[in-house]
């Protein structure tokens, strides 16, 4: 159980990081399960609505400020805003 950044709930965890780097590392340990979920719904929303192309680094960084505000309301996020998911290596175990 953690007290989630995002509902402020005490809920069930995420069995470990769900991105690579220090930006799932704070996930894992700040975000619940149902939010992250709830996250993955909405970043599909996010990508077809801004149309973006994960070609241009520009869009990956749109993606992840997107992600960041919708987790970490308030902007209380201790990862560096600047701090690029690693997409490429996504779903790499």
């Amino acid at each position: 159980m953690i007290a989630c950044a995002r509902c402020g709930r005490a809920r069930e965890a995420l069995t470990g990081p769900p991105v690579p780097g220090a930006t799932g590392e704070e996930i894992a340990r700040r975000v619940c399960a149902p939010c992250w979920e709830e996250w993955a719904a909405m970043e599909i929303k996010v990508i077809n609505e801004l149309r973006l192309n994960f070609m241009d680094p520009a869009a990956q960084a749109t993606l992840t400020g997107h992600m960041r505000a919708f987790l970490f309301p308030g902007d209380d996020s201790t990862v560096e805003p600047e701090e690029r998911l690693a997409f490429d290596e996504i779903g790499k175990s």
